[in-house]
């Protein structure tokens, strides 16, 4: 790499779907000062949704890899992958199936290997939780350096004692602040486009379908809802493997007319102004991204005690309930977040709070700059002094 050349960091993303992990290393990606750190992708070639036109816009590149679910190709067109392109840094956010890109990159003399955790595991996916827990003792193993997007994230994967020593670099599911705040002429002209009353009760879930999100108790909870409610509708923004289960459960329930499944939208932010509750009841979190958004909107929230106690912000915007308690308690909280609703003018959100929270990007992104080129020389002084003896 020459004085001025950027360093290339090669993002190993697995299988991209449009998810929150994505969308906070593109959200990076797009305040990075890019003359200094270069991204590349390494994608799975079962992945959905790719910003491949943006990325190479940026300046990144985009590979693309056998799934991981055939291991073999997978770990030798990883390792034949980094011994072509000679990344300086590889940085893997596939939980703890970083084991598997970084033992290949570790094989093909990759200096820099970054292990990222981003999420948790839950004991009711069988089968994944199993997985992960024969993978986790050996997380530490291939890396040089270890990143997380919590503290709870970061003690599952790597351990408790990996973080009390300090090892854990924490980057935060950071956001474009200005682009959340709540713009009450963008709620009017979102819910036009939604054909919502004014008067009308707006509940909204963003994330992919699949068992994590849980959007098949956000429906359970919505019926009852709507006992209280009977004008109020249902925003499911997303899509995924449980698609299908979804919709039959909607007609199950004679909930056509009351639930809208929108897809993958480009336009959340907005889509956030226009909603009255966030519902997110997942199994599991990391640090999630959407609630985050949702109360740099001022939108409330109602989510599980699963979630990382991190991820309330504005105290006031979030009700913590177990997902233990049944639908009705659910659609109760819902209720309560509706009593008090006159109590403030939707808007009044300090964003210095966010940023006290280390939650602005532009601020998020020098940092993981910073941190990638510390790495970096680091590295190239221990090569720089091994090679001189």
């Amino acid at each position: 790499m020459s004085a001025k050349s950027p360093i290339r960091v090669m993002q190993v993303m697995g299988h991209m779907v449009g998810g929150g992990v994505e969308a906070t290393i593109m959200n990076h990606y797009r305040f990075i000062d890019r003359s200094r750190v270069q991204f590349d992708f390494v994608i799975d070639s079962d992945s959905t949704l790719v910003p491949r036109e943006e990325i190479e816009s940026l300046g990144g590149r985009v590979f693309v890899v056998p799934p991981y679910k055939h291991l073999p190709q997978y770990m030798q067109a990883c390792e034949r992958l980094f011994r072509q392109e000679k990344p300086d840094i590889v940085h893997s956010n596939i939980n703890a199936l970083s084991v598997f890109p970084l033992a290949a990159a570790k094989k093909a003399g990759i200096e820099v290997r970054i292990a990222h955790s981003h999420s948790t595991a839950n004991p009711k996916e069988h089968v994944k939780t199993i997985a992960k827990d024969i993978l986790r003792p050996f997380s530490k193993v291939f890396p040089t350096d270890l990143a997380a997007c919590s503290d709870d994230s970061a003690k599952w994967l790597f351990g408790e004692k990996a973080f009390r020593e300090g090892r854990i670099h924490i980057i935060k599911n950071a956001i474009d602040l200005d682009k959340y705040k709540f713009d009450p002429l963008v709620r009017a002209d979102m819910r036009r486009s939604l054909g919502v009353a004014d008067d009308q009760l707006v509940i909204g879930q963003v994330g992919r379908f699949c068992f994590q999100k849980n959007q098949l108790f956000t429906i359970d909870v919505f019926a009852r809802f709507i006992r209280m409610h009977p004008d109020a509708l249902l925003v499911l923004v997303g899509d995924g493997e449980l698609r299908g289960q979804i919709q039959q459960k909607i007609e199950a329930l004679c909930l056509d007319d009351k639930v809208r499944i929108l897809g993958h939208r480009d336009d959340v932010d907005m889509l956030y102004q226009a909603f009255d509750i966030l519902m997110f009841p997942s199994n599991y979190e990391g640090l999630p991204l959407t609630a985050i958004e949702a109360q740099i909107a001022d939108l409330p929230v109602v989510m599980s005690t699963k979630v990382s106690k991190e991820a309330t912000i504005i105290s006031r915007l979030v009700d913590r309930v177990n997902l233990s308690c049944s639908s009705k308690q659910w659609a109760n909280e819902c209720q309560k977040i509706c009593d008090k609703s006159s109590e403030h003018i939707r808007g009044d959100i300090v964003l210095s709070e966010f940023f006290k929270f280390g939650y602005d990007l532009r601020q998020s992104a020098l940092d993981l700059e910073r941190w990638y080129w510390d790495l970096f020389q680091k590295r190239n002084t221990d090569l720089v002094l091994r090679n001189s003896r």
